[in-house]
């Protein structure tokens, strides 16, 4: 079994002692967010799960009990992005999460580390040029840290519409260039 722990929240970031309280149970429960009576058990057993699947804006909670999760084979994906304060209120330093990077990836090593530059979107502020330079930046300081680069592109639903109107769609001729400029800079 696969357990993924960051379909719905930052486990690692808010919850990392409530986790590591279910790891050392044994089991965790979850509720199904679309059926209130439905909840379902998972063993938290390095028999039964194959890996540990981790997904966050903030791996430093979750640093000190990775001698104990050492028993599961893990996978962490890590969100690094260039974006500000104004767009990410809750999220560490940039110079923090880089070194939790590094600490993180020297615990479970480099294959087990990837880094998640998403979502991309654009505004005045945050344009193709400021990713295409961002982007390098960040792979430079990473390289050796990490396995593997996930990028994607923000969905413009309704609800991100209105929660954040500065923003506008990447249209497929400036995808285009985001990802073959991001794959040469990984090559390097």
């Amino acid at each position: 079994m696969i357990l993924n722990t960051g379909c719905r929240t930052d486990i690692p970031a808010y919850f990392s002692e409530w986790f590591m309280n279910r790891v050392r149970e044994g089991y965790v429960l979850t509720r199904n967010p679309y059926r209130a009576d439905q909840v379902l058990k998972y063993r938290l057993d390095p028999k039964v799960v194959d890996i540990l699947c981790f997904c966050t804006k903030n791996p430093k909670p979750m640093l000190p009990h990775i001698p104990e999760l050492d028993k599961f084979r893990q996978f962490w994906f890590v969100t690094w992005t260039p974006y500000g304060k104004e767009i990410e209120p809750h999220v560490p330093d940039k110079s923090a999460v880089l070194e939790s990077i590094r600490s993180l990836s020297a615990a479970v090593g480099a294959k087990a580390v990837g880094w998640r530059y998403d979502p991309i979107f654009l505004t005045e502020k945050y344009d193709v040029d400021f990713h295409l330079k961002a982007f390098e930046a960040m792979a430079a300081q990473l390289r050796g840290l990490i396995g593997s680069c996930v990028i994607s592109f923000i969905d413009l639903y309704a609800k991100t519409k209105r929660n954040f109107p500065a923003a506008r769609a990447v249209t497929d001729d400036e995808q285009r260039l985001l990802r073959t400029r991001y794959v040469c800079s990984r090559r390097r």
